[in-house]
């Protein structure tokens, strides 16, 4: 099959080679052409340091290696998602199908990235999710991993399943294309939050009770928008949670961590270097709530610290002295 990966950084790059690995012709496409020269030259990712590209994997930074692609990898930072669906999609056929694999919801429109991609491309193709607890670092080096491709057609999740899974990629399938690309978004806020928490000096209960919580508000809003509860309990839910809230590969709970320290959300992105998606997300997911009449505190909180400096302290204390509420009408879902 014909693969091209739409977006070089770290999990589009690892990615592709996963395709690679299971023979698919693969082309890695980078919006800047001096990147593309560079990693074809060297062999390797700057966001992947000391990992080998595979040598059948072709480099590009021209949009016609797109041409007669069947499997299309979506796989830029979500702000970019719509200006680069725009230039893909001349290329596309209804033939082609289009993975999409960036986690988060457009500012002001609120959609998920597949609606984006369905929108500016005019709906020329199916389009799937890839998500997942999954770090490319680990990826990368071929760690055992889980993902789900989820498309209302089952079918295209199934060719998405087919094309990705090997013996250290693992793929699942689901209709609930709603709840994964939900749970994508929202894992990077809550991933945040707990970062915050580590650089305020809180340790394993803080975590958890957070993460838990989150876990309740994330399945509130997504059955409100059509999401199945069991989609929120798997993988592209609650592991992905736990991936991204525990981990140091996480740019999310690092930018936490600084922000926890008394930096600003400005200062911790800088210092983080990279994109942080939580920071776009958080806006994104309290617009969604306010729109939809669903109560998630949590969230909010991160937006107001985010966007509004409120002290972190100062969220901590309102959010443990809220109201007494009973758990099991608040927060079972599975």
């Amino acid at each position: 099959m014909k693969a091209v990966v739409v977006g070089s950084g770290g999990w589009g790059t690892a990615l592709s080679m996963v395709l690679c690995d299971n023979g698919h012709d693969v082309t890695l496409w980078s919006h800047d052409p001096a990147k593309a020269a560079e990693m074809t030259k060297t062999r390797e990712n700057s966001k992947l340091k000391g990992v080998r590209l595979p040598d059948s994997l072709k480099i590009s930074g021209d949009l016609d290696c797109l041409k007669g692609a069947e499997l299309v990898i979506s796989a830029t930072p979500s702000f970019a998602v719509r200006e680069t669906g725009k230039k893909i999609a001349p290329y596309l056929t209804p033939e082609t199908v289009l993975v999409s694999v960036s986690k988060g919801i457009e500012r002001d429109t609120n959609l998920r990235m597949s609606q984006i991609l369905t929108e500016v491309t005019g709906n020329i193709c199916k389009v799937a999710a890839l998500s997942g607890p999954s770090h490319a670092e680990e990826v990368s080096i071929r760690m055992p991993t889980g993902c789900v491709s989820a498309c209302p057609d089952l079918k295209v999740a199934r060719l998405v399943q087919d094309a990705f899974m090997n013996d250290y990629f693992r793929v699942y399938t689901s209709e609930d294309i709603v709840g994964v690309e939900l749970s994508a978004a929202m894992k990077n806020v809550v991933a945040l939050a707990c970062g915050v928490c580590d650089g305020m000096g809180y340790q394993d209960n803080t975590k958890a009770l957070l993460m838990t919580r989150a876990m309740a508000e994330l399945t509130r809003l997504g059955e409100k928008l059509g999401g199945t509860r069991q989609t929120f309990g798997g993988l592209a839910g609650m592991g992905d949670l736990i991936v991204t809230c525990t981990s140091m590969h996480s740019r999310n709970r690092r930018a936490g961590i600084l922000i926890g320290q008394g930096k600003s959300a400005q200062e911790a992105m800088a210092e983080v270097g990279a994109v942080v998606e939580g920071y776009y997300a958080a806006e994104s997911i309290y617009q969604l709530s306010q729109r939809e009449g669903v109560e998630m505190p949590l969230c909010r909180s991160v937006y107001e610290v985010l966007y509004h400096g409120v002290a972190v302290q100062d969220v901590v204390s309102s959010l443990m002295r809220r109201a007494k509420k009973d758990e099991l009408t608040e927060t079972t879902w599975l």
